[in-house]
């Protein structure tokens, strides 16, 4: 099979990784980044447009999908889906369409796409300043989140708890969205809806991440990954656990509010990353993501619920149905965490032998480089990679990772230097 990957802004080497996983999966792997570096791939089967345009990266794909014959095109950066959707119609191959693709990657239309189809979720407004933001969270009740429409990764997402919190929080998080780089990674010339801030009511309860599978009417939970983290300010989304805790009932009710989501979304053949958070007892969705779940989720999916996302992908793209099954753990425990540390300018990462030989990790990822700048909330939300260890429980895996993160060491200077 032969695959197209695109960016229209290439994520330094984010992708490469799941991209080189791909190719062990069987497929001839092309990619084709807007903007990109050399070298970044193979060069008989890489190409950079030289423009973040979306009519010049379908007229460039249009052109070596002559010559080469493409059986899908993908994606895993959620900055890319909606290009993706564009180019997958230009090329007549299977993909979720341009509005499908719209509602999934705003989040707004989303919200009021699960309210016109009455899936579950909190309550939302879009606002325009501090004034209209106050508004909205009185009539909600403190506290409230403060997000971006076109955000991922928990970029500028916070925790409201009061007016004085949202009155200094606000402008800062209005400026940053400006220049987020999730939204200056976005193929230029499309439709992406509304970009701006949103009030969303607070949910109280636990939250889980679910790698899901919607096909022809049915939807699928491949994956449910408890998000086990001690909540503060913002949402850092770092620590993880699987098997879930749920019980039958409960999975049940998550996989009734997903299918409604996917439903609501226009989704019937796709790949999806859902985020579900108690309430009262009951589920309500957060968002569902039209790709798999960053981070080492998929290779949680795969050890914990003999899942794999980078599969399902492979699959949905060239319009096979995936090889996948409700949900039924395998009975292994693993944590996985982001790698966090304080503000600054790298200067130096030290992962020791000990960390990175360890029979114990199933996935060690450093994904900034010396001389990357290192923000914090709520400036940025930057990471230095992520960790996954195994375990004979909860505690005995997330004991060895908590342990191994302590061992890497991050030199840092201040922002300003240079």
């Amino acid at each position: 099979m032969r695959l197209l990957a695109l960016e229209a802004r290439q994520n330094a080497s984010y992708y490469q990784s799941r991209y080189r996983q791909v190719a062990d999966l069987g497929a001839e792997l092309y990619v084709l980044n807007g903007i990109g570096t050399p070298d970044f791939w193979p060069q008989d089967r890489y190409r950079v447009a030289g423009s973040q345009r979306i009519d010049d990266l379908i007229t460039e794909a249009k052109a070596w999908h002559e010559q080469e014959r493409f059986d899908g095109v993908i994606t895993f950066s959620e900055s890319a889906v909606t290009a993706v959707a564009a180019v997958a119609e230009a090329l007549g191959l299977p993909g979720v369409g341009a509005e499908a693709a719209r509602t999934s990657r705003n989040k707004l239309l989303m919200r009021e796409a699960h309210r016109r189809h009455g899936a579950p979720h909190p309550g939302f407004r879009l606002v325009a300043d501090v004034e209209e933001a106050r508004r909205a969270a009185e009539d909600f009740g403190y506290p409230v989140i403060l997000k971006p429409t076109l955000g991922a990764a928990s970029n500028f997402v916070f925790r409201i708890d009061d007016e004085e919190e949202l009155r200094e929080t606000f402008p800062r998080a209005a400026e940053g969205i400006a220049g987020m780089s999730w939204y200056a990674m976005e193929a230029e010339g499309l439709d992406l809806g509304p970009h701006g801030l949103m009030v969303e009511a607070f949910l109280d309860g636990e939250e889980f991440l679910i790698e899901a599978v919607a096909w022809d009417g049915e939807v699928y939970l491949g994956s449910i990954v408890d998000r086990i983290t001690a909540e503060g300010g913002t949402f850092d989304d770092d620590v993880h656990h699987a098997p879930t805790s749920l019980g039958p009932e409960q999975v049940a009710a998550v996989h009734r509010v997903v299918a409604a989501g996917a439903r609501a979304q226009g989704l019937d053949r796709s790949v999806m990353h859902a985020e579900v958070r108690f309430h009262r007892g009951e589920p309500y969705l957060l968002e569902i993501a039209i790709r798999p779940g960053g981070g080492g989720l998929d290779l949680i999916a795969r050890i914990t619920a003999d899942h794999c996302p980078i599969r399902a992908v492979m699959d949905v793209a060239r319009g096979v149905r995936p090889r996948v099954r409700h949900y039924e753990p395998t009975g292994v425990h693993v944590t996985a965490m982001c790698l966090l540390c304080d503000a600054g300018r790298i200067e130096r990462i030290d992962v020791p032998a000990e960390v990175s030989e360890s029979d114990r990790v199933f996935f060690l990822k450093i994904t900034a480089r010396p001389g990357d700048v290192v923000r914090r909330p709520p400036e940025g939300n930057s990471i230095l990679g992520f960790l996954g260890t195994t375990g004979d429980s909860l505690e005995d895996a997330r004991q060895t990772m908590n342990d191994l993160a302590d061992r890497i060491r991050v030199e840092l200077s201040p922002i300003g230097d240079r």
